[in-house]
């Protein structure tokens, strides 16, 4: 069963629930990555994809389409991650609670979903029973080339232009369309399946998945479907962020980090050995820090061989390589 519930935040900006109720275990909220909607974890070109696994395993699943979600209006708009993290994540746990009657329910965010995630939890936001970051959480660590983009302050620099919002859809009569071909076209390639939109994901976000792990149909008809744009301030919030390795607020402020005790539940840090958006050792650094500061009972560490990052929720083996790890630390705490 299939329901969908629209919610408000309290700036009033409208984020939707949909859930999958298979059974009674967590609930578990699922987040995606920044310009992706969340139906990105239930796509049907795979032969079963994350929801339907975790519907297999007894899971009432929420997918949660935050602000920067494509499906929404919202995303259009000019935020910060302190929007998503401060209200969108708050007012989709309050929900799921009050829904379901649950005092807690598990957690899961990849990319800025579990980046957003972090902060919330920073924030001080209640009810979470255990959380799982996928590939990124409190230190933002790029590779090489997205770290110079943002030291060369890109996102502003786009603002002083006039360009307030990039988008992956690919117009080859528009002149950034054709300004974005021709750069990207003098760029080596690897492991990228090669189209317009494709390269332009490229060019927004950088190395999104192994290809190798992706199949034909998951990239000619679901990728198009679920990825989206993003608006410059949040590039240049995100960009801050990547300067300082590690969660701030859009001032620049540590006002997260500075709350290690919010982050004394149950955590499982998930990523891929080959990830290029954002490397291991930055979610290791946010690991080991929490491990410093509360011991090791609390905090479990996979880092997956053969994936990298978007993969390893879309890949075409990743039912058998990857959801049985994330599993097995779900499932500890139902």
């Amino acid at each position: 069963m299939t329901e969908t519930h629209p919610v408000s935040t309290s700036d009033g900006t409208e984020i939707r629930l949909t859930r999958h109720q298979f059974g009674n275990k967590g609930p578990i909220v699922l987040a995606p990555g920044y310009g992706n909607a969340a139906s990105a974890f239930a796509i049907d070109t795979v032969p079963k994809n994350w929801v339907q696994y975790l519907g297999e395993h007894g899971y009432d699943v929420w997918l949660l389409d935050y602000r920067a979600s494509p499906e929404l209006p919202a995303s259009r708009t000019q935020f910060t991650v302190d929007d998503i993290a401060l209200r969108d994540w708050p007012a989709a746990v309050d929900t799921v609670r009050e829904r379901t009657g649950e005092d807690t329910v598990q957690v899961f965010g990849h990319c800025v979903g579990g980046l957003s995630l972090f902060m919330a939890m920073g924030a001080g936001m209640e009810g979470v029973r255990s959380a799982t970051f996928s590939s990124l959480a409190g230190n933002p660590i790029p590779t090489p080339g997205n770290q110079a983009r943002a030291w060369a302050r890109m996102a502003t620099l786009f603002k002083l232009l006039g360009i307030k919002f990039l988008d992956v859809e690919y117009d080859p009569k528009r002149w950034d369309g054709k300004a974005i071909e021709a750069v990207m076209r003098l760029v080596p390639f690897k492991h990228i399946y090669n189209t317009p939109i494709a390269r332009r994901i490229y060019f927004i976000y950088g190395d999104v998945y192994d290809y190798e792990n992706i199949n034909r149909p998951t990239m000619e008809q679901a990728v198009p479907g679920f990825f989206g744009g993003g608006n410059l301030t949040f590039f240049e919030h995100i960009s801050l962020m990547i300067r300082a390795s590690e969660a701030r607020d859009a001032g620049g402020k540590d006002a997260y980090w500075a709350n290690l005790e919010n982050f004394k539940v149950p955590i499982n840090f998930i990523t891929g050995e080959h990830n290029k958006m954002f490397v291991p050792k930055g979610l290791q650094r946010s690991y080991d820090t929490l491990r410093k500061a509360h011991g090791n009972s609390l905090y479990s560490h996979d880092v997956i061989s053969g994936y990298a990052h978007l993969d390893l929720w879309l890949g075409s083996n990743a039912e058998r390589d990857v959801w049985p790890t994330a599993l097995a630390e779900l499932e500890k705490h139902n």
